[in-house]
């Protein structure tokens, strides 16, 4: 007799890990790989984070910590803030998490119920929609253009039958790097005040911004649910830590389901993630590099023919409208690392409907490999796709 599967695990993949895995599989067989398909910072944790790391390994300072995290950390994050934004926060509406995801996951499970219906801008980042689909709560994509900057609005939000329960908004986004304004920020809070949507506000960008700074949704609302990570600014990826800033009406229910889910985030990474905030002057400097590889792809792309490109006002990565050239972005990625050795994501994992139009390219690597990644594609799509 065949076993039960439960139906939440039929969700769609996340197709940037398909690409990563095809881009190692052939780097393991010799060839050569340029990574533009991953959103992951080429530089190492800052030297204050790993010397932190070091010293609480050799004190033997590793166990489990509060459900909601380290105070020293939670305290930290409560004046970074106050530091960046102007806020005045209490740091016990701080929660430490198991990197962004699970902020996501836990700020889902607590503010919707399985038929609740969450809007979200497409494109979007994918796990958004995979997390809620798995979870019984209805993802509604709007459909967002370049007039839009890809971002929701309370225009697109009137176009719906009826108000969704929650709205996730991404400033800086993934794939578009676009920011909303304050005024447009403004708007949106407005609405889903006034609607009684809850809004989820994914910070996680914050700091690689290139147009404007990055505008807290905290600095409006006392009801937002705000995600950020230490995995991007902080370049800290695989040390797997993030945080929340939650409403008054979250904080407890939030608290025990991580206490059941996840006990607490890893207390080395949450040692190691205090002293990250004393890394200035070494996370502006990788802001610089990533700042000189954004100018050199938007001046190079157009080069290869993409130059229908979102403006990247901030996060790493520039989201390229490819109709010019395919409606099959996948197959177009597929031959782009196959041929010339350049990863890169296709448009449908953000965008299942529009998506086959569109390229993602990261450029949070090396300055080297953005130089010669586009040299390559100069040469190679006129011919490609002509």
């Amino acid at each position: 007799m065949a076993l039960k599967v439960a139906a939440r695990g039929n969700v769609p993949p996340f197709i940037v890990m398909d690409v990563m895995r095809a881009a190692n599989e052939r780097e393991a067989a010799g060839g050569d790989v340029l990574h533009l398909e991953v959103g992951q910072p080429g530089t190492p944790a800052p030297d204050g984070v790993r010397a932190a790391a070091r010293r609480a390994l050799d004190e033997n300072l590793i166990g489990y910590t509060d459900a909601m995290g380290l105070p020293g950390l939670r305290r930290r994050i409560a004046r970074h803030y106050s530091d960046w934004y102007g806020c005045d926060l209490d740091y016990r509406r701080v929660m430490v998490t198991t990197g962004s995801s699970a902020g996501f996951l836990l700020s889902f499970l607590a503010a919707f119920e399985p038929g609740d219906r969450v809007a979200l801008a497409a494109p979007g980042y994918p796990a958004y929609r995979n997390i809620l689909a798995a979870l019984g709560v209805e993802p509604v994509l709007l459909p967002s253009e370049a007039e839009h900057r890809f971002q929701p609005t309370p225009e697109l939000l009137e176009r719906l039958p009826a108000p969704p329960d929650g709205l996730i908004l991404a400033s800086p986004s993934n794939p578009a790097g676009t920011m909303v304004g304050q005024a447009e920020l403004q708007a949106l809070v407005d609405y889903c005040a006034a609607a009684g949507i809850r809004l989820i506000s994914d910070e996680i960008y914050h700091g690689i911004c290139f147009a404007q700074p990055g505008i807290t949704a905290l600095s409006l609302s006392e009801d937002a649910v705000i995600i950020n990570s230490f995995s991007k600014y902080f370049s800290m990826t695989g040390w797997r830590l993030g945080w929340m800033v939650l409403p008054e009406d979250l904080v407890r229910p939030i608290e025990c389901l991580a206490q059941n889910l996840f006990i607490s985030a890893p207390s080395l990474s949450q040692i190691a993630g205090e002293a990250a905030f004393d890394c200035a002057a070494q996370l502006n400097g990788y802001v610089d590099a990533y700042a000189r590889n954004r100018a050199l792809l938007l001046k190079e792309l157009p080069k290869a023919g993409l130059d229908r490109l979102a403006p990247a006002d901030g996060a790493f990565y520039i989201y390229a409208d490819v109709s010019a050239l395919t409606d099959d972005s996948e197959a177009l990625c597929r031959r782009m690392l196959a041929e010339i050795g350049v990863a890169a994501t296709p448009g449908t994992d953000f965008d299942p409907a529009r998506g086959n139009r569109f390229l993602r390219f990261s450029f949070a690597g090396r300055e080297a490999e953005m130089a010669e990644a586009a040299r390559r594609l100069q040469t190679w799509l006129p011919g490609a796709c002509g």
